[in-house]
């Protein structure tokens, strides 16, 4: 073959691989501006996702108002929340839930309400003082407390009617009151009591300090009040347990402090608290 014909086949060779070359080089430069994160200049881009929605962040103070019986359980739930966040406080503020109610839709500031009845929660939504519908997230009966060593003998509800006997009762108008009239009616027994008190915790108080021989209270009570009284159960309870709602509030000044408490309330770790306590479960 001539020399001048080898010379130009070669040429052409080369030509072509240089070709090839620079078409491989321009291709990869394509792909990788097509699938990576940079230049928004050219039609085969795609638009960076959008970022995920930020949630609220919990601080604060949060104020929480809620039934006397719930004091013990609360208070552990409280130190629940501070702990899962840092830099929280939890205030409470325990009491009789009427009363309670009424200061919320009488503009006291709070984040949570939890009240020992439908009823008396009724007051503050009946306001539009809560937001959404209020949930129920644990029930509560009575029990009858009696002075440690149950010295009087009380074996049933029966044995509150003596007049001889000091019998402690909550003022009627409170959640406690309200099941304790439910049960003695149940049980067609009347009692004349020494005193009407305005929580459940008072009434208890009564008989720690041997002023009362017996009260109605809720068994959690008596659970949280161990070694200070004695408990007697009684199948009339049970035609009088109470429902306890729990709800945010309209003006609450810490929204997303009241929101994480309900929720921290109604979750498993929550209910645990609730149910050791004493709660039967919604």
């Amino acid at each position: 073959m001539p020399t001048r014909t080898v010379h130009r086949r070669t040429m052409q060779l080369v030509s072509g691989c240089a070709a090839a070359v620079l078409a491989l080089s321009a291709c990869s430069s394509g792909s990788s501006g097509s699938s990576g994160s940079g230049s928004p200049s050219g039609s085969g881009t795609s638009a960076p996702a959008p970022a995920p929605a930020a949630t609220a962040s919990v601080s604060g103070t949060v104020t929480v108002v809620a039934a006397a019986s719930l004091k013990e359980a609360f208070t552990a739930i409280g130190a629940q929340f501070e702990a899962a966040h840092p830099g929280t406080k939890v205030v409470f503020n325990f009491a009789g839930s009427d009363a309670l109610a009424a200061s919320i839709v009488n503009g006291a500031p709070a984040d949570v309400f939890a009240a020992a009845s439908p009823a008396t929660m009724k007051t503050v939504t009946d306001g539009g003082d809560a937001v959404g519908t209020p949930a129920t997230f644990v029930r509560n009966q009575l029990e009858i407390a009696t002075v440690p060593g149950n010295p009087r003998h009380i074996a049933s509800l029966q044995d509150l009617a003596p007049p001889g006997l000091k019998v402690v009762l909550c003022a009627q108008e409170v959640p406690c009151g309200t099941a304790a009239q439910k049960a003695l009616a149940a049980g067609n027994v009347q009692v004349t009591p020494v005193s009407y008190e305005q929580d459940v915790k008072a009434a208890l108080t009564k008989v720690e300090l041997r002023e009362a021989d017996a009260s109605l209270v809720y068994r959690t009570d008596v659970k949280s009040a161990a070694g200070k009284v004695d408990g007697v159960p009684f199948p009339e309870a049970s035609s009088a347990v109470n429902d306890y709602p729990i709800a945010t509030l309209t003006h609450a000044p810490n929204t997303a402090g009241a929101e994480a408490f309900v929720a921290l309330v109604q979750s498993p770790d929550g209910q645990k608290v609730l149910t050791d306590a004493g709660f039967l479960s919604a």
